[in-house]
């Protein structure tokens, strides 16, 4: 696999976000020109053009994004308003949100050689919407979620080359998630369905789901300090994509 994809994934509040800005300070080291997606899409509401960030050798991104169908997942789907929309609706969501970002930014990235770093992807969509489903007594299979047009295109055709899956204790995570600023409390941030999370992470067949597209699955240990988990992304960089720079 000649993609330099790096998904990372895990609960809610387990760290991810340290992950990959740890990445994004030792890219800066290496003096690779960094884009941040997150940030961009945060503060525009809209994707850009890949001409705006075809010189940068490293792309921060996110999902879902702020923008468009991203930002309706976020602000109305995924939000614990009491609407209730269906986890197939919310797995079409994603699908789509995923789709219009890999096809107007991620795909020529990768295309190019550039280094993605993904927090939250489509193996968010495999853990999240399936669990989703049978917490709200509704029918969601697995297959039906792989087979939504943009949860294909991300495991079939651009399989990230590596998926870094962070470990914490549910109650730890919960916790954290608590002593944020942000007010706007997902649907998902409940202490039950993180710890049933937490299992499907952990499962043997989300990791063979990707290890047989050529993915390498890893997993970090974000329960102890924020020192011990930059430690361990400086190891896969130093293994994983430091000899393939330039």
């Amino acid at each position: 696999m000649n993609y330099k994809l790096i998904l990372i994934e895990g609960i809610d509040g387990s760290g991810k976000g340290v992950v990959v800005n740890t990445f994004k300070e030792i890219a800066e080291k290496e003096n690779l020109k960094t884009f941040d997606l997150r940030s961009y899409i945060k503060k525009e509401k809209d994707l850009p053009e890949y001409e705006q960030i075809k010189d940068y050798d490293v792309i921060l991104s996110a999902e879902p994004t702020f923008g468009w169908v991203g930002r309706a997942i976020r602000e109305e789907m995924i939000k614990d308003n009491k609407r209730k929309y269906s986890a197939l609706s919310v797995a079409q969501a994603y699908s789509l949100d995923r789709k219009i970002l890999y096809k107007r930014l991620l795909i020529k990235a990768l295309q190019e050689g550039k280094i993605v770093l993904q927090e939250r992807s489509v193996v968010s969509s495999v853990a999240y919407q399936i669990l989703q489903a049978q917490l709200q007594g509704e029918e969601l299979s697995l297959e039906t979620v792989l087979n939504l047009p943009g949860n294909k295109l991300a495991i079939e055709d651009f399989p990230p080359s590596i998926v870094i899956i962070t470990r914490l204790n549910p109650e730890i995570a919960i916790q954290r998630l608590a002593h944020r600023e942000k007010k706007d409390v997902c649907i998902f941030e409940r202490l039950e369905f993180q710890k049933k999370l937490q299992e499907r992470y952990e499962s043997k067949w989300l990791k063979a789901l990707f290890e047989k597209h050529g993915s390498k699955v890893l997993y970090f240990d974000t329960s102890m300090t924020v020192e011990d988990t930059k430690i361990q992304v400086k190891r896969v960089w130093e293994e994983y994509l430091k000899k393939e720079i330039r």
